[in-house]
């Protein structure tokens, strides 16, 4: 019994001392934390909590951020669409050759069949059956025992195989870059999505009374655009009257000129409103762009039901035979640069420093532009958003 008790013993005062010792330091550590917690809660000063301007303008540069992204997205896209097309342009061209050896292999067949039935294992059936076709076609014996006719078809048949192979890695390298670009489209559409996320959530932890506030911030940035665009509207105006009246008086006649037929004004600004003129493809743009007023902004988008800000350009210079690359970074690239004074009806107006935005100029200082997610297309203030640079497209 003496040698039964001594373990047990030993057992009792080894195994729970381990477990006291961690549960009692659990319990410290727990009490400790609490205790700080207790402490630091009443004197600790809370995180500041960030005003509506500061929202204001974190709100606004992530819409920025997602116009980016958004962009990039289209980019990617449009790259996915190219690559999709040649790669399934290449399977067409695969199947294309497969059936095309396969009748060229059928034809040979018919002649090593012939050969075969004349005087045992025919060379081209060889040719066919052989690890190392291409060495066994260039022995000169086989090319001698053989006719011109079946000549001329291993020949082609040679080459189809070269063709085959060829098409076939090229096919297998396009589908390996359709599927970074299909990688690129999926990254980019979450960048998006968490921009967008991260905006609502902003938003959506506002009071009602931080809410109003935002609103008057809102109505003042906007007043400030209107102003501004009223301000350019009036010093265009005076520009094109004083250049209209520069013009009616280069046209007057100097005395005793004859002022018989012949003398009439020909010549064009290159703005006039003449079918092949920049003004006459400008009223189709303004015209459809004008139509779709209304219609909701959805990145990504090119129409007919909703748009996005490069979609829309892309859509209603399309209507005057031009056509505008996807994105607002080659768009800002096609056509002339022109200054924000010398704007005309139709010209492009791009904003931000990585040129992320782009709206339709419909003149007096305004434009048609598909804004960001939760708006519609609709008309406004040049101003609204800092000014890029500008381009007439045709």
């Amino acid at each position: 019994m003496a040698s039964h008790r001594k373990p047990r013993t030993r057992i009792r005062t080894t195994a729970p001392a381990v477990g006291i010792t961690t549960a009692a330091t659990a319990a410290l550590a727990s009490v400790s934390l609490l205790a700080q917690s207790a402490s630091a809660a009443p004197g600790a000063p809370a995180e500041p909590k960030p005003s509506v301007e500061d929202v204001q303008k974190k709100v606004d540069e992530l819409y920025r951020q997602a116009g980016t992204a958004t962009q990039k997205y289209n980019a990617a896209k449009e790259r996915t669409d190219t690559q999709r097309k040649k790669v399934d342009g290449l399977l067409d061209q695969v199947a294309q050759n497969t059936e095309k050896l396969n009748e060229t292999r059928r034809e040979l067949g018919t002649y090593a069949a012939a050969q075969y039935r004349t005087g045992g294992m025919s060379p081209t059936a060889t040719l066919l059956l052989a690890d190392d076709p291409q060495g066994y076609f260039a022995q000169d014996h086989l090319m001698d025992r053989l006719g011109v006719r079946e000549q001329e078809i291993l020949a082609d048949y040679r080459a189809q195989q070269a063709d085959a192979t060829r098409k076939r890695a090229e096919a297998a390298e396009s589908l390996q870059t359709l599927t970074t670009s299909q990688a690129g489209l999926s990254a980019g559409k979450q960048e998006v999505q968490r921009k967008l996320a991260e905006a609502r959530e902003l938003l959506s932890k506002l009071t009602a009374e931080e809410k109003a506030r935002l609103a008057a911030i809102e109505k003042r940035k906007e007043e400030e655009a209107r102003r501004k665009s009223e301000e350019l509207a009036r010093k265009q105006a005076a520009a094109e009257k004083q250049r209209q009246e520069e013009a009616r008086q280069d046209q007057q006649p100097a005395p005793g000129t004859d002022t018989g037929a012949g003398t009439g004004s020909g010549a064009g600004t290159g703005t006039g409103t003449g079918s092949g003129t920049y003004a006459a493809k400008a009223e189709k743009v303004l015209s459809f762009a004008r139509a779709q007023i209304g219609k909701p902004y959805v990145w990504g988008a090119t129409g007919p039901s909703s748009f996005d800000c490069s979609g829309l350009t892309v859509a209603a210079w399309k209507t005057a035979g031009v056509d505008l690359p996807r994105t607002t970074w080659d768009q800002v690239n096609v056509g002339t640069r022109v200054a924000t004074a010398d704007l005309l009806p139709g010209d492009l107006v791009f904003f931000y420093d990585d040129i992320s935005h782009v709206g339709i100029y419909i003149g007096d200082g305004k434009m048609i532009h598909a804004p960001k997610p939760g708006t519609n297309v609709r008309e406004e203030s040049i101003y609204y958003m800092p000014i890029y640079g500008s381009v007439r497209p045709a």
